[in-house]
């Protein structure tokens, strides 16, 4: 079942929000026009990534600094567990997730 989360024509770098989709807590990015759809938080210690900080493709956790590869999800600043990563599912003019 596809779970629109917003509209495509609102997607530009830069965007950044939160949903709550089937018990997930998700965060939307648009990163070098590319949509990215994870997990809204951290594997390290569970700390939500809506306020984490961006660096090109690094995605840096706001609580413990830990940096995770936007392209892979896979952590490069420290031994932990990769960002829990899903794929965008499109209708029409919206974005959203298949549930």
């Amino acid at each position: 079942m596809f779970v629109a989360l917003e509209r495509l024509i609102n997607l530009q770098d830069g965007y950044r929000s939160t949903f709550r989709v089937a018990g997930l807590d998700l965060l939307l990015l648009v990163v070098d026009g590319r949509p990215l759809l994870l997990e809204n938080r951290c594997p390290h210690r569970d700390a939500p990534l809506h306020s984490a900080s961006l660096n090109g493709q690094v995605l840096r956790c706001a609580r413990h600094g830990f940096e995770f590869d936007l392209r892979s999800g896979e952590p490069l600043s420290a031994r932990c567990a990769a960002l829990k990563m899903f794929d965008p599912a499109y209708d029409g003019d919206r974005i959203g997730i298949d549930v």
